[in-house]
């Protein structure tokens, strides 16, 4: 394994221990000093996954689970298959497994809740259902449970459904979000879960707020620059970022609101392509978007940095075009 020592850091191959201005920081995930956190498991340091969707060529509800890695660019493998090709479905991640839950499988609505490994490439399982029959919901992760907030069943929903990690089970019914709606992006910070955007069924800028201490309804704490609809939703330790989504018309914009205060969101950069329907994902250090609606679908994966707010860059391309489809992180 290679040593490099920098200025701010230590390298040892892919993992590395650096300067933080709290103390020290390893690999990204654990920091010491004057406090020791866990990021959410909204982050990952390791691959971005893509799971489901609909592709052209008659694929109208794929089951293939696409991986890339986050330590450098490149293009996404198949790994695995979902139990049920699906669509619009929500992602959500432990420290070591994905899951992808609900979804739309015509010409049917769908509540299973699937489960693949990370260590392994490998199909995922069928470990439960989500309390209600729907799809476009805004996914979460918090230490120990996924959620799956709002979307249609098809008609609209505001429920916040919650699932253990630990051990496989059904969801149940922990809140509501502040407004019946679909197309949804997710963010999750440590300690709270947020939902940007959407369909009411107009477009909504609302930025709703839930926490993962306690069950409960989530609260409207701030605004969107654009109303929007089928937006991604990416997550740094300290931001949430929506991007992309129909205003009408489709948006390259990428939001950033802030965990620590409740607040608007500020326009920061945009993606390399107007889309819907696209997929997010977050590393340590950067947010990704997969796929999406241009028209027609589209390949791409960008990326664009947490560190400093900028345009994404073009990375990448799934194993095939598709819209959609859930997002992971590891």
């Amino acid at each position: 394994m290679p040593i490099s020592i920098n200025k701010n850091s230590i390298n040892f191959g892919t993992y590395s221990i650096s300067t933080h201005p709290d103390g020290i920081e390893i690999d990204g995930k654990f920091k010491y000093g004057s406090y020791a956190v866990l990021p959410p498991q909204a982050q990952g340091s390791i691959s971005g996954y893509a799971s489901g969707g609909i592709s052209p060529g008659g694929v109208y509800n794929s089951n293939v689970i696409n991986k890339f890695a986050f330590a450098t660019d490149g293009n996404a493998t198949d790994v695995g298959d979902l139990t049920q090709g699906r669509y619009w479905g929500s992602g959500q991640s432990s420290t070591v497994s994905g899951y992808t839950s609900g979804g739309r499988a015509p010409p049917l609505f769908v509540n299973t809740i699937d489960k693949f490994p990370f260590a392994a490439d490998a199909n995922a399982t069928d470990v439960g259902d989500l309390t209600v029959i729907r799809n476009a919901t805004a996914s979460q992760s918090s230490e120990n449970s996924g959620y799956a907030a709002g979307g249609a069943t098809p008609a609209l929903t505001n429920v916040i459904d919650k699932f253990a990690f630990a051990t496989d089970g059904n969801a149940t019914d922990v809140g509501d979000l502040s407004q019946t709606r679909k197309g949804v992006a997710g963010q999750s910070s440590e300690v709270s879960g947020y939902s940007s955007g959407g369909s009411t069924p107009t477009y909504t800028v609302t930025i709703d707020k839930f926490s993962f201490g306690t069950d409960g309804n989530a609260t409207d704490v701030g605004d969107l620059t654009d109303a929007r609809f089928g937006p991604a939703g990416q997550s740094s330790s300290e931001s949430g970022y929506t991007s992309g989504g129909n205003g009408p018309g489709f948006l390259t914009v990428i939001d950033k609101f802030p965990f620590a205060a409740d607040g608007n969101a500020t326009d920061v950069g945009d993606l390399t392509q107007g889309v819907i329907y696209t997929t997010g994902q977050s590393s340590t250090i950067s947010g990704y978007r997969s796929g999406g609606f241009t028209p027609p679908q589209t390949v791409t994966i960008d990326k664009f940095p947490f560190a400093t707010d900028g345009n994404a860059t073009d990375v990448g391309d799934l194993t095939a075009a598709a819209y959609g489809a859930a997002g992971q992180q590891v």
